[in-house]
């Protein structure tokens, strides 16, 4: 496939804003919030930014590369000591001289204290060069996936979405509309901690064939379409960074999309920011992202909701009382006491004991309910032709080993019977989770759980079978998650 060829989508930006852009460049004493003066975009020649990485040094290399990431980011030093990242391109990346030199000023206009402000460029021969300030304290890929001390705090993460959207919403003001490739490592932390956007990211290359996203699962999906990237391309980006500081882990939009239709929030956050947020919250940020991710441009928000809803979302965090104990051991996985499951039903709570026994009884004493009454008619009309006697022979017969407890036998015929269904029965799967469970079997019993869920959304038994699943997988905070989401559908 042939992708097109696009130019950033650029407005000319209104005249107040153009004269403080050239007010800001022109000032060489302009402080920034860390005190140190921002200097101003120029030129450097490529012995200078040779001399300050040491001969392109590859001990200065601060950025990772590989052949889909082909641009290597040096770190710098110039000649008055002053701290710089330097991006080299690959060869013949902008054969246009000019045009890179253009582009890169129209970004060198750029000063927020929400971004990591592009301070020069170099063309000499084929060699392609873009300077920034430097970042100290990492990436936000590194503090959020490789954390070493303690995961980053669900006040953070909202910190770092507004600064972003605050810096993307700059940008717009600024007329530049499309962000390239917006990701955890375009997030760097500034010397006192703080999140900036890398300016790098504001430039785009026009060769034919550069790609929109170096991960074409995580790229809009018009870009997949035609193509094509639009302004709201950014704003599709933003909901996978959303993603990313909700979960603490890399997930594929399009997965994503499946846990939000399946109300799977707890595959969405991540278990370290257990109690840190209200239940509201987190729905809300998750409304948010899946906004974000809708696959018609036109249909996601535009960047100032986002800012008006994270500051909402950030004043919230700002007063919502703190964590016990900065550093809380990692959760026990020792069996949990009944307390935990007090407002929950008879099943609720021996699904919080892990009394497979007990839910046994329960499961048959609820038989099949009225979510099974769609299954049942589809079965009764087609009973007529006898096309589906031999499946429902397979459901008898696993019925009949579940009340026996012959678990194995149960789960070959529920299988079998599920095979050739019509429709899925939520019941059918919240029994063969059961026998799952009881033979040991606890990630396909949480296969069938959360399968139940997504057929019958409102189901408390499906929420607390996962309870039970996720507990016997060790994972106490999704597992009691799961279970307080169980009760509330009760409370209904």
């Amino acid at each position: 496939m042939r992708w097109s060829c696009f130019k950033p989508w650029r407005r000319s930006p209104s005249p107040s804003i153009k004269s403080t852009v050239i007010e800001e460049t022109d000032d060489s004493n302009k402080k920034d919030r860390e005190g140190s003066s921002c200097p101003r975009f120029r030129e450097f020649t490529l012995e200078e930014l040779s001399v300050a990485t040491d001969g392109f040094s590859a001990d200065n290399i601060v950025s990772e590369h590989n052949e889909k990431v082909p641009n290597i980011v040096y770190e710098g030093t110039l000649s008055d000591g002053k701290k710089i990242a330097i991006k080299r391109f690959q060869k013949l990346s902008w054969p246009d001289a000019s045009e890179f030199i253009e582009e890169a000023q129209e970004v060198g206009k750029c000063r927020s204290e929400y971004m990591a402000s592009l301070i020069g460029c170099c063309s000499e021969g084929q060699e392609r060069l873009l300077v920034s300030e430097f970042m100290p304290n990492g990436t936000l890929a590194k503090h959020l996936f490789h954390w070493e001390k303690r995961p980053m705090k669900w006040d953070m993460r909202l910190k770092v979405a507004l600064h972003t959207a605050k810096a993307l919403e700059y940008c717009n003001d600024m007329g530049i509309d499309l962000y390239h490739d917006l990701n955890t490592y375009r997030i760097l932390f500034d010397k006192v901690g703080n999140p900036r956007l890398s300016s790098f990211g504001l430039m785009k290359c026009i060769r034919e064939g550069k790609s929109y996203s170096t991960n074409l699962a995580f790229a809009p999906p018009e870009y997949l379409r035609l193509g094509i990237v639009v302004p709201e391309s950014s704003i599709f980006s933003f909901g996978t960074l959303l993603l990313d500081l909700m979960s603490g882990k890399h997930i594929p939009p399009n997965h994503a999309l499946d846990l939000f239709r399946g109300k799977n929030y707890l595959v969405l956050m991540d278990s370290a920011l257990d109690g840190q947020f209200s239940d509201e919250d987190r729905t809300e940020l998750i409304h948010l992202s899946s906004r974000c991710l809708r696959r018609e441009p036109e249909e996601r928000p535009n960047i100032k909701f986002l800012l008006s809803a994270l500051s909402r979302l950030m004043k919230r965090a700002e007063s919502w009382p703190s964590v016990k104990g900065e550093n809380n051991p990692a959760p026990s996985h020792t069996k949990p006491t009944t307390k935990q499951s007090s407002r929950s039903t008879p099943l609720g709570e021996a699904c919080w004991r892990m009394d497979l026994s007990g839910i046994h009884e329960l499961l048959e004493k609820l038989g099949y309910g009225e979510d099974d009454v769609a299954v049942t008619n589809e079965f009764s009309f087609q009973m007529w032709t006898g096309d589906m006697q031999e499946n429902n022979d397979y459901k008898k017969h696993g019925d009949a080993a579940f009340r026996a407890k012959d678990y194995e036998t149960a789960i070959e015929f529920y299988t079998e019977f599920m095979n050739g269904a019509p429709a899925v029965s939520p019941t059918v799967l919240t029994r063969r989770c059961l026998c799952y469970l009881m033979s040991d079997m606890f990630s396909e019993a949480l296969s069938d759980a959360m399968q139940a869920q997504v057929v019958s959304p409102e189901c408390s038994t499906a929420l607390y079978l996962q309870a039970t699943c996720l507990l016997k997988l060790g994972m106490e905070a999704e597992a009691k998650e799961a279970l307080q989401h169980g009760s509330s559908l009760e409370a209904f």
